[in-house]
């Protein structure tokens, strides 16, 4: 109750009381007793009669004063939620106690029956669209209905808008390409935010691009200066060949679909683009807003040499031609290297505009702590038809979505916390739409979103299965595995075989959208695919990724293959939401720090006599062990918490989340290095980084100094120091051994 109206209260109850008292003892001095005493008996009541409802008056005062007051009590001891960047319609009243748990086994049950194959195969018609790239009609069009779906089901929707450059094919005329004296070519394929130009060069073949292959080359005394790059498609990003190549100072980047990894046709061409990072490279590090009160600044991650898709046919054209020496041994094909006669001449005009896209998001919002959340988000747009690469992908969210809501609105689940599921524009040029979302509210979902699913490219083949992930997730994907099942089999029984670690994990690469969640805003992220191996789909990225090449691929059992992704995904983002505490595993990363620690000390031995005598790994290595006996402290806090009590859940679980986001270095700019984690980010500031500055220097390399080396492990060191101290909870908590 409010302190002034029950001092109001109390000051008019005495009143009353002094009044009373007057009335009682019968004598009546002055005016105003008289007036009152006659108020009394023209009522009807005598001075007893009043006194007896002044005393019942006050006994139901007290009782509602100590009634509100037991409430104010119970409000200060819940636990408070922060403001959310998610704009909630309405909120909700957190939970006093703990929330009713339903059985998990249940919970598995009640999505296996609502998410279903038929259902997700009519979402695909509802969902497809012969083009649709980012912000044209047709992708606004597909917004447009998810959002409407999103409030079919009931949930709370909105929408982010963003304006973005991104680079397209030129609107007239064409990019070309002129070998020797032979005819131009024309391809039509082309990569976006390539540097524009004309440029002349010699021919040099380059494998797939990787450093490795530049490696080789130089072995082999090639001069690279210059050169115009043969690249193959495949292994790396097109902005990781580009970017390669651009480091020994090639002039141009021409990259192809050999037939030895592709069978998409010899005339196919291929889109991408070569942006060595996400989002709007001309906004790094802020979200691209309208009118965004920043003045023009560098693009970031952006190369400055022409590069463009060409088609096998013309690609085998000219390999064919080329002279030099022979392949390094290893290297596929019968060709030559290229020499300095084989001149090629490359002109590239793409043009940079500016488009509105949206994305779109749904939430199902928790019950005891709704501003903690798991986001599953999936690519709206592609270059063509796009059925793999964003049609799959959406109808699996859509339908997720629904079968969530459904369970929450009939079947009686209650999720501690959030989902939210979103749709996001431009991922074709580089996850532009979901990072510029992540850029908007960089300092908030770090502290909030607990878990990023990506829903891309999920279904590409039957015979395998593939998960690239955060180490924290590793728990739960392992028991998703084995809960999850297709064609009456488990995942895990199907593809795991004797070690799913080595069978199904992989390296997330810069080109996954789950990325930037990962390495730019610390949120443990995974993303997934049914797969074929070597012979896998190979349409992403073309204007023949349809429903047909796809059911080609998958033996027309692409619903069955979609569903089992969507329970396997759900089937994650269920129990992150289900369980009282977040099962992530802690000790994975100390499995990680420590393997990255003895790959540097033994390099470190090699150019020992190079580095001042004080430099020493010692300092690193107490890091590592003070986040080992970190970890292991936390984990042993957690199996001896009391799962009933909702503030010290949320304690432990904020401690948790904190962990992948410790990892992101203080030390560098976002907008210079957007990929700030340590261990799975891209930069001089990572301990992958380390070993390779110190064969640099072995190597006498000019941009590597024994300071530079010193100055970087400092700041890995102290990193993971902090990142231990964050795990050892309060400060009162830390001690000269943590």
């Amino acid at each position: 109750m409010d302190r002034d109206n029950i001092q109001a209260e109390i000051s008019l109850l005495s009143d009353m009381e002094v009044e009373n008292e007057r009335n009682a003892g019968g004598v009546h001095q002055h005016h105003n007793s008289d007036y009152n005493l006659s108020v009394v008996k023209k009522c009807g009541h005598t001075a007893k009669s009043f006194c007896f409802m002044v005393a019942t008056t006050l006994v139901f005062f007290i009782t509602g004063l100590l009634v509100g007051y037991t409430a104010h009590r119970r409000k200060e001891t819940s636990p408070v939620c922060s403001a959310s960047v998610l704009p909630f319609e309405r909120a909700v009243a957190p939970e006093t106690g703990a929330a009713p748990l339903m059985d998990w086994d249940k919970v598995k049950s009640l999505l296996n029956q609502r998410l279903t194959a038929a259902k997700i195969e009519t979402a695909f018609s509802e969902f497809s669209k012969p083009s649709h790239r980012a912000g044209s009609p047709e992708d606004d069009y597909l917004g447009n209905k998810v959002l409407q779906r999103f409030k079919d089901y009931g949930m709370n929707t909105w929408n982010d808008e963003h304006f973005v450059k991104v680079q397209d094919p030129p609107a007239s005329g064409s990019n070309r390409i002129i070998y020797k004296n032979d005819p131009e070519e024309r391809p039509k394929g082309f990569l976006s935010y390539s540097g524009n130009g004309s440029v002349k060069g010699a021919a040099l073949y380059a494998c797939y691009g990787q450093e490795s292959d530049f490696r080789l080359l130089r072995d082999k005394n090639i001069n690279m200066n210059g050169r115009v790059m043969l690249v193959r498609a495949g292994k790396i990003s097109f902005a990781e060949k580009v970017a390669n190549a651009a480091k020994v100072n090639a002039s141009a980047v021409l990259i192809y679909p050999d037939p030895a990894d592709y069978s998409i046709g010899e005339t196919t061409d291929l889109y991408g683009h070569v942006h060595l990072g996400s989002g709007d490279p001309y906004t790094p590090g802020f979200p691209s807003i309208n009118h965004t009160q920043f003045p023009p600044v560098e693009p970031s991650g952006l190369p400055n040499i022409p590069a463009q898709t060409i088609t096998s046919a013309m690609a085998t054209k000219i390999l064919w031609k080329l002279g030099g020496q022979s392949l390094p041994e290893g290297w596929e094909g019968f060709h030559k290297l290229g020499n300095e006669n084989d001149t090629i001449s490359v002109e590239v005009n793409n043009f940079l505009t500016e488009k509105k896209i949206n994305n779109v998001f749904g939430v199902v919002k928790g019950l005891v702590d709704a501003d903690r959340y798991v986001v599953i988000g999936a690519q709206r747009d592609a270059w063509g038809p796009g059925f793999a690469a964003s049609t799959v992908g959406t109808s699996v969210l859509v339908e997720l979505a629904r079968s969530v809501s459904d369970m929450v609105e009939h079947d009686g689940f209650k999720p501690r916390r959030s989902i939210v599921f979103a749709s996001w524009s431009a991922g074709e040029y580089g996850s532009v739409g979901a990072t510029e979302w992540l850029e908007g509210y960089l300092s908030s979902l770090g502290m909030k979103a607990f878990s990023y699913i990506n829903l891309d490219g999920i279904v590409t083949g039957r015979n395998g299965f593939k998960v690239a992930a955060s180490p924290l997730m590793h728990t739960l994907i392992e028991k998703a595995l084995n809960e999850v099942y297709y064609e009456d089999k488990s995942l895990s029984s199907q593809f795991a075989k004797s070690d799913w670690e080595s069978n199904i994990l992989e390296p997330m690469q810069m080109d996954n959208t789950a990325y930037p969640f990962l390495a730019f805003s610390g949120i443990p992220s995974m993303s997934f695919r049914f797969t074929s191996g070597r012979s896998s789909y190979q349409y992403l990225g073309t204007l023949l990724d349809t429903q047909e090449k796809l059911n080609a691929a998958t033996s027309s059992q692409v619903p069955q293959l979609a569903a089992a992704a969507g329970r396997f995904a759900g089937s994650i983002a269920l129990r992150l939401v289900h369980d009282h505490l977040l099962q992530m595993n802690l000790r994975k990363y100390d499995k990680v720090i420590r393997f990255n620690v003895a790959k540097i000390n033994a390099k470190i031995k090699a150019v020992q006599k190079l580095l001042p005598n004080a430099l020493t790994l010692q300092w690193l290595v107490l890091a590592a062990a003070s986040f080992s006996r970190a970890s292991r402290i936390l984990e042993t806090n957690i199996q001896n918490s009391n799962l009933d009590d909702i503030k010290m859940c949320r304690i432990i679980n904020d401690q948790i989340m904190m962990v992948e986001r410790n990892f992101l270095s203080p030390y560098v700019s976002v907008r210079e290095i957007p990929f700030r984690h340590i261990l799975l980010g891209v930069g001089s500031h990572t301990l992958k980084a380390l070993p390779n500055h110190l064969d640099a220097l072995k190597a006498d390399n000019s941009k590597a100094t024994a300071d530079l080396f010193w100055s970087q492990l400092a700041l890995a060191t102290l990193t993971i120091q902090s990142s231990a101290n964050s795990l050892a909870g309060d400060i009162w908590s830390l001690d000269n051994e943590i």
